[in-house]
């Protein structure tokens, strides 16, 4: 990929950070669209966090694979949490904007534009944001070792918990032999996983309506076919390897739309999930504990490891 053959997507995540910046690239927009739908902008102070009574700031926040720009990300709820879990620093590990699906139809709503101004706020509110790209958004790698509105991208990055666990933060992109070695059938394969989570949509607007709550029917699936419960372990061993070569006690990484915490051979594994299919992300607490949250309104946690679970 050229240098900048996707202006429009860089645009569109750093769009309010450098109005320079802005206006060289968005000579890259499909005609008669805009980036910054009309009407008033948001009030700055609209959207206060909440920090529920008795808990205490987070620590650090870890968000993959929201993939702005399709029909599948699921803007509203990731708002909502975010309001509801303020931190000192945020991870967005990958796949932030889907320059896939965006080369191939414009899509950008109002919510997902109220997405990149909520991180842009954050930041200059004194959270540290640190952005990881993914395959999705690969031409973001272009704009590593830069800060855009106090965004900062890096190629990969490691964070310290409190307790002093050393933990390797990547998208995990690299560790997929498809990407790797077959990218034409990782377009294939795009293509139909947005297929089914057209499918998803539809389920769940229906379980909406007769008051049932979400459930992911593409998860479902790919738990149930063995090739991609095989893929998954592959990929979390592989990633483990190499955290541990690095000399780190974990990882923490996306791009497989599978959150988890596990052991994986004395390190510590853990995927952040995704927002098209579960509304999860990984947090640290302020003692150093990390859990998997799932975001169906308010937090379920689905998978943690103790503060005190710290190698030696």
């Amino acid at each position: 990929m050229t240098k900048l053959s996707q202006p429009v997507l860089a645009s569109a995540l750093f769009k309010t950070a450098h109005a320079g910046l802005d206006e060289t690239l968005a000579q890259g927009l499909p005609q008669g669209h805009s980036l910054t739908p009309p009407g008033p902008q948001e009030p700055e102070d609209s959207d206060e966090d909440i920090l529920p009574a008795g808990r205490q700031r987070l620590r650090a926040v870890f968000i993959s694979d929201l993939h702005i720009g399709t029909p599948g990300f699921q803007a509203e709820a990731l708002l909502d949490f975010l309001k509801h879990h303020p931190s000192d620093v945020l991870y967005l590990v990958g796949d932030i904007v889907d320059g896939w699906q965006l080369r191939r139809r414009w899509f950008w709503p109002q919510s997902h534009n109220d997405v990149v101004q909520k991180l842009l706020r954050r930041a200059r509110k004194g959270c540290r944001v640190i952005y990881v790209p993914g395959n999705h958004d690969e031409f973001a790698r272009h704009f590593v070792g830069h800060a855009f509105g106090g965004v900062e991208v890096l190629h990969d990055t490691s964070h310290t918990t409190a307790k002093g666990l050393k933990l390797w933060v990547v998208h995990g992109d690299h560790f997929d032999g498809v990407i790797q070695c077959a990218k034409w059938l990782a377009y294939v394969g795009d293509w139909l996983y947005e297929l089914t989570l057209r499918l998803n949509r539809h389920l769940n607007s229906f379980r909406a309506r007769i008051g049932l709550e979400y459930w992911s029917l593409s998860a479902y699936l790919k738990l149930k076919v063995k090739k991609a419960v095989n893929f998954i372990s592959d990929f979390e061993v592989a990633v483990a390897q190499e955290a541990k070569r690095r000399g780190f006690d974990g990882v923490v990484c996306g791009h497989i739309h599978h959150a988890e915490i596990r052991d994986v051979n004395g390190t510590l594994y853990c995927n952040d999930g995704d927002w098209v299919e579960s509304r999860t992300a990984l947090v640290e607490h302020a003692d150093g504990r990390l859990e998997i949250i799932h975001w169906a309104g308010q937090a379920v946690v689905v998978n943690a490891v103790p503060a005190q679970a710290v190698p030696a």
